[in-house]
Formats: C-alpha cells, structure tokens, sequence
C-alpha cells in the first residue's frame, strides 16, 4: 500500500521543487538542448520516476510506480493515438483519393488570400473539430490543410498548434467544463459562463497571431481587419452561447466566425493578396497534385457541385455522426457500453487515509476515437474506396507518427506518475500558497496541468478541486479559479509533448518537436501572462462584474 503525501520533506517549496524536476527536464531538454521530443519524454520519465521511488522524495514502491507509468501509456493510446490515428487516416484517404484536391480548391475560393484561409481553416474549421473530436485532431487536420495550401510544415504546425487554443476550454463537446463539476460537485454551468467570460478574449486575439505568423508584420498590417472580424465573433459567440448552453459553445462559435468571415471578405479586400501556392510536389502522404491527378475529381472548368460534395462529405459525416451522439437517448445508449475494469496492482490511500480507485474508464461506443473510425468507414463507401487501400493507408497512417508514438505514450507515463505518486498535487498547494496573488497565478496552474497531461480535461480532473478549495479560503466565488484552471490550461496545449509530437507528425517533421516548440512557448506565455491577469482583475472590484 501506498499512502499519498503532498509534503514529503516538511518543506513544500522543496517538496515543490523536487516535483517540478520532470516537467523542467523535458521543457529544458526540448527548448534548450533541442533534443528529440522521445528522447525527451523518455528522460522525463526516467526523472518523475526516481522522484516517486527515492526514500528521502515520495517514497513510492517500484511496483506502483512501474503501474502508474503503464497506466498512464494505455491512457494515451485511448486519449490521444486512437482518435488521431483515425483523423489523420480519414485526411490520408482523402487524399489518396484525389478528393483532397477538391477540397483545397474549394477553400481556396473562400477568399485568394492565404492569410484569411488560414485563419478560416485553422481558427475556425479547428474549433469545429476540437467542439467534436478534439485529441489532437485538429492539429493534425489542419495542419496537412495548411500544407495543401502552400504553407511550409513547420508554419503550418505553428499555426494549427496556436488556433488550437481557444476553443479547448468547451472542446469534445464541453467535457472539460463537465469534469470541473464532477469534481467539485457544484453545478457545471456557472464554470462554463465563467470560461466564457475569459477565454473569449483570448480568442480575440489568436486571429492576430495567426496572420502574423503567417505572414510577419505585413500581414498584421495588412489583414488586421479579417482578424478582428474572426476574432470578436468567435468570442462575442462564446460568451453568449456559454451562458446558454455550454455544450454547444464552440461548435456556434466556429460555425458564426466561419460564415461572418466569408462574408466579411466578399466585402473587403486586403491592400495586397498573398496568394495561395500550393506545392507540386509530393505532399504527406506521398500523393502528387498533378493534372492527371486532379483530373481524377475536377474540371478544366471548375469543379462540380457533386464533386465538392464528395469532397467536404468526410467531414459532414464526422459533424453528423458526433452531433447524433449527442443526442440525449443516444449518448444514454452508447454510455451503456462503457467498461470501467479497475486497473491491477493499485493499492494508493489519500492522505487522508482514503482509498484512491484507479480505473480504466473505457467507453468504447461513444469514445470520439471509435467515432471517428466509424466515420472513417463511411468514408470508404461515400468516396467508393476499397478495404484494402483503406487498410493499407491505415498502416501508412501509423508508420508516419513513428517516434512521435514513443513521445505520447513516455509523456502520458509520466503524467500519471507524478499525479499518483503526489507531485502534480505537491506543485498545485504551492501555488495555491500564494494568498491572494493566487488569483493572479490560478491559470498558470491549468497551463501547467495541460502542459503535462495534454488535456484541459486531464488539468481539471487533477486541480478543480485545489482551485475551488483556494476560492473559499480567499472569499473568491468558486467558478472564478475553476473556470481560470480550465481557461489557463488552453495555452498550455500548444506546448505539451504530446501535441507537439502529433502536430510533427501530421506534416512529417517527426524529430523537430524541439523547433516547434520554441516557436511557440514564446505565445503561450503571452497569452497565460493576459490572462493571469484578466483574472486576477476578475477577482477585484475592477472586472468584478463580469463573474456571474
């Protein structure tokens, strides 16, 4: 038996110390030594478990620390690699097809700039995938769209990773809102309103972003308007809907900033088009846009109403098939399939002397992953694709994530250690320390849980509790903190290993986690630093008013 203790050494800023040890080694191996994110992860790894095992630390037995690794690593492959498996083998298949092809053309004719596509593809088309499957898919979804569209893949990765932000708060239809109130067993809406009234200004800003990354100061200057269009319809859409129905919040937000924008841009017209170049060369997946290619799903003239229907018609089947999932009766029924074994070898007692149950929750029938599969195979009969070019370009889908696997399933492990060996609750009472400066550094525990496990569900599963705990002992209402834990950990996305791996994979850049990560850490602190203060102005007198 193992019992948790949140203070090993008597001392909680050495305590916090020791435990922050695992997350400094990977970010420093990956931003400063430029490793490998496997080589990284699996360093990280190694470091989460001494800290966990040695006597004078945590003090966990080997055995237990062994089986929380390998929990965590069976949790990634139904958290992250089983639904993005999937989405990329959905993408792949459209591609080998020819239907991608078509596609592209059709969202080149939303606007000649690749500015504007970009943020329609990566903001808005992204959110409407991360409101339905989330996992990384819309990393890699719109990543290889960017690329078909002529941006390089590391600009690309970088884009799709920073869209990837926003909308993750009410991402796979709000589930990390509805954890924050399981945990806390307060109702889920007031959080949800509460996110919303945080995580829309930060979505005001993304849009900018993007066209800077996209384009440098040029296109900043240049296409500011589609992005302030982009981005206050996006978050006016999120706070209205958020006090609604926070379910539905990023699938109307996607879907408004989507349509406002088209119809912005048959109105206005940057000063200078950037056009579109999309490369004649192989793209990932190894197909070539060729004319015999193209001619296989299009028209010298232009392609036909059935052809583009073809062509958007894997991702109307993955909308429709997620929205009838959500269905009352229907998410009952499939819910009814849900296997929880309780998973060997655990014996873990809470400080408090309290049984700890390790589960592994397997809803098999409504699992966004299982989703996107059958959609894959719908796919196959929609576009008249054989099962044996489907198996083959399933195989082809795995053999492009290679080392990015190891990256996901070393990062998980090491997740789930440190959060039953105690260190990831070790770090959250020393930040909740801080008095009232915790309202200034509430997200920044979010961002810190995301980092690690890679899901704002996984964030507020481990630190809601913390959160609310710390609004009560402040005189602060709970959804406040709860709702900053979920808004910070939206940031943190775009750094965590785990994404970092899917969005290299996605373009074929397995190995340049590092690159990529450095390109980005610097806008995810930006963003948590406005938004740690946002909410600590939230917590005063001064933005009080926008807490329900």
């Amino acid at each position: 038996m193992y019992q948790q203790n949140f203070n090993p050494t008597g001392s909680l800023w050495l305590s916090a110390l020791l435990a922050a040890l695992p997350l400094l080694a990977v970010l420093v191996l990956l931003g400063v030594f430029k490793w490998k994110a496997h080589w990284a992860g699996i360093s990280g790894l190694v470091v989460g478990l001494l800290i966990a095992l040695l006597p004078f630390a945590y003090g966990m037995p080997l055995g237990q620390a062994l089986d929380s690794a390998g929990y965590g690593a069976a949790r990634a492959v139904l958290l992250i690699l089983w639904i993005t498996f999937n989405a990329i083998w959905i993408y792949k298949m459209t591609e080998k097809s020819g239907h991608f092809a078509v596609l592209r053309r059709a969202f080149q004719g939303v606007s000649d700039d690749k500015r504007i596509t970009a943020i329609v593809i990566a903001f808005s088309f992204g959110a409407l995938i991360e409101a339905l499957a989330g996992g990384g898919s819309p990393i890699a979804i719109c990543a290889v769209m960017l690329i078909a569209l002529g941006f390089e893949p590391m600009r690309a990765a970088v884009i799709a990773l920073i869209a990837n932000t926003a909308p993750v708060a009410f991402g796979g239809m709000g589930n990390p809102i509805t954890i924050l109130g399981s945990v806390t067993e307060l109702p889920p809406e007031p959080f949800g309103a509460m996110a919303g009234r945080q995580t829309a200004f930060i979505a005001l800003l993304v849009p900018f972003i993007l066209v800077f990354v996209a384009d440098g100061r040029r296109g900043l200057r240049q296409a500011w308007p589609a992005a302030l269009v982009a981005g206050l319809s996006f978050g006016a859409t999120q706070i209205l809907m958020s006090q609604v129905d926070y379910l539905l919040t990023d699938i109307a937000a996607a879907l408004v900033s989507a349509v406002v924008l088209v119809g912005f841009g048959k109105i206005w017209k940057p000063a200078e088009t950037v056009g579109l170049t999309p490369p004649p060369t192989p793209m990932v997946g190894g197909s070539v846009d060729d004319p015999a290619f193209v001619r296989t799903h299009g028209r010298p003239g232009g392609d036909s109403t059935a052809d583009k229907i073809a062509a958007f018609a894997p991702y109307a089947i993955i909308i429709a098939l997620f929205s009838i999932a959500q269905i009352p009766a229907i998410k009952t029924f499939l819910g009814g399939f849900t296997v929880k074994p309780a998973w060997p070898g655990f014996h873990l007692v809470s400080p408090a002397g309290k049984a700890v149950p390790v589960v592994y929750e397997l809803p098999w029938a409504s699992h966004p992953g299982t989703l996107l599969f059958v959609s894959g195979l719908l796919t196959l009969l929609v576009l008249r694709i054989s099962p044996a070019s489907a198996l083959a370009t399933y195989g082809a889908t795995i053999r492009q994530f290679g080392w990015a696997i190891v990256t996901i399933l070393a990062v998980f492990a090491l997740a789930f250690v440190m959060q039953f060996s105690g260190q990831i609750q070790t770090l959250g009472l020393f930040l909740a320390g801080a008095g009232a400066f915790f309202a200034f550094l509430s997200p920044v525990v979010g961002w810190f849980g995301v980092a690690i496990t890679g899901t704002d569900a996984g964030a507020n599963a481990l630190f809601a509790k913390l959160q609310t705990t710390a609004a009560g002992q402040l005189g602060v209402p709970p959804e406040l903190f709860g709702a900053a834990n979920s808004a910070g950990g939206v940031m943190g996305k775009m750094i965590s290993p785990q994404n970092l791996a899917i969005g290299t994979a996605a373009v074929g850049l397995v190995g340049e986690e590092g690159n990529l990560f450095r390109r980005v850490i610097g806008w995810s602190a930006v963003l948590l630093l406005i938004l740690c203060v946002l909410v600590f102005l939230q917590s005063t007198p001064v933005l009080g008013w926008l807490v329900p």
